[in-house]
């Protein structure tokens, strides 16, 4: 099966998708969030973990990410 990675704006070099709503910049939603309808996952989180779907960060705060859905 093909992966195709996602680009997800607003990392914010913290690589978690912070489920804050009062953000000042842009931030796309975890997909998997979206498909369990909650906000629990995170991309990476320091020193603690990383989601088996992160793929990376690019140029200019972007999330990779391979979530199936």
């Amino acid at each position: 099966m093909e992966k195709i990675i996602k680009k997800l704006d607003g990392a914010n070099m913290d690589i978690d998708l912070s489920t804050k709503q009062d953000l000042s910049w842009k931030q796309d939603r975890c997909p998997w969030n979206e498909t369990e309808g909650t906000n629990e996952h995170k991309c990476a989180v320091k020193n603690v973990s990383i989601c088996q779907y992160f793929r990376g960060i690019e140029y200019l705060d972007t999330v990779l990410c391979c979530y199936p859905h």
